[in-house]
This record gives C-alpha cells, sequence and structure tokens, in this order.
C-alpha cells in the first residue's frame, strides 16, 4: 500500500467526521492544507456569502493560505487582529468587534475521537467566537490534533500545545523554559479561559476542514 501513514489518519478522520456530523457540526474532508484552503474558497465562502470576516490566532489558518488569500480581497469587510501596523490597543478592539463578524476562521487546540472541540485561550476571544457571536464560524483541524477523549485533549493543551505557543509568541512563562506547563502566574500567561464545545448549536453554524496532515500546534 503507497502512503500507509496518510490511509491510517484518512480512516481515523472518517470516523471523526461522523461524530461530528452527529453533533451537529458541518464537515469537510481534506488531503492537505492547500486543499482545504480551496474547499473554504470554493465551496464553503460562495456559500455563505459573508459581508465581514476575521479570525483567531492560527497556524493552520496560515498553513491553508487562506489568511493571504481573504485579507486583502475587496469582497469582504476583513477585521484583522495580526495587522502588524495596528497598536496593541487598536488589534485588542478588533478582537471584540470580530465577535459580530458574519464567519470567523480559527483552528483547535484538541478535537476528541467522539468529535469535541476542545480550546485554551488568553484573551478568550477564539473561545468566544466559537462559542457565540460570528453567524458562521470554520475550524480548520489537522490530524495531530485528534486525541482519544477530553482528558487527552487537555493533557494534550496544557503539556504541549500551550508551551509551544507560548514559545512561539515568545512569551516570558515559565513554560518557554520547562517545556511543560507550570500552572503559572505570569502576567503574560496564555492559559486562562476553557471551552469544550460538544456539539454545534444552531447546527451548521461551525463548519470543520479536517485536514489529512500535521498542522498548527
Amino acid at each position: 500500500m503507497d502512503k500507509p501513514i496518510d490511509n491510517y489518519w484518512d480512516l481515523a478522520l472518517r470516523e471523526v467526521k461522523q461524530q461530528l456530523t452527529g453533533n451537529g457540526f458541518d464537515v469537510y474532508l481534506a488531503a492537505t492544507a492547500a486543499e482545504a484552503g480551496d474547499i473554504v474558497a470554493t465551496e464553503i465562502l460562495p456559500e455563505l456569502k459573508p459581508r465581514s470576516i476575521s479570525w483567531g490566532g492560527s497556524a493552520t489558518l496560515l498553513a491553508t493560505g487562506l489568511y493571504d488569500r481573504l485579507r486583502n480581497n475587496g469582497d469582504y469587510a476583513v477585521m484583522d487582529p495580526w495587522d502588524t501596523s495596528l497598536s496593541n490597543e487598536e488589534k485588542y478592539e478588533l478582537r471584540r468587534r470580530a465577535l459580530l463578524v458574519d464567519c470567523y476562521f480559527t483552528g483547535t487546540n484538541a478535537l476528541t475521537e467522539d468529535g469535541v472541540l476542545v480550546n485554551l485561550d488568553m484573551y478568550g476571544n477564539r473561545c468566544a467566537a466559537i462559542t457565540f457571536g460570528p453567524r458562521n464560524v470554520i475550524v480548520l483541524v489537522g490530524r495531530n490534533k485528534l486525541v482519544p477523549d477530553l482528558d487527552r485533549a487537555m493533557n494534550r493543551i496544557k503539556e504541549y500545545s500551550a508551551p509551544v505557543n507560548a514559545m512561539r509568541l515568545d512569551m516570558k512563562t515559565p513554560c518557554v523554559k520547562t517545556g511543560y506547563c507550570m500552572d503559572c502566574d505570569s502576567p503574560q500567561r496564555i492559559c486562562n479561559v476553557w471551552t469544550i464545545t460538544e456539539k454545534s448549536f444552531p447546527k451548521g453554524r461551525i463548519k470543520v476542514v479536517l485536514i489529512n496532515e500535521d498542522l498548527g500546534f
């Protein structure tokens, strides 16, 4: 068999797609990050017809190429909290305004085999957007985010995702030095707000794109 690893993950992602669908999510399968970007750009967005879009911090979004494809697209009013020309106060205000856009893009820190999204935030803006506000949410998920259950999801986030993201963001937190969560009181702590999304309500509001590549943290 060619590409047995990809075949293994394809089977796993198809199983979790069934679970997510049963939980009310709209689900799409993509073999690569580039294909995921095309699915969003040519299938999902033309159907949704959003007028305004925004996003939370997501390395997976960058990997799909959607950030570059959408931020200068004249078809949408874009609220870009990643705009490096903005002050921290301006970025914070955009995060607030992004909660009312028509379509919000994000990744997820973990996805359980029974189709539950698990996330941990610094500001809570991603968690808030997934929960309520934007009319539609598109969640881009690499295969490496899949875990057996909620306990493993939370462990993955605290012991891997959070330290790596703190390193990526050059935060001054203990985990940057130790490589694992210290449950710190640092002013730059990024582990403040949890969400566990068991179902999409209304049904189909959250669209999940499962990608057969290791993406993000």
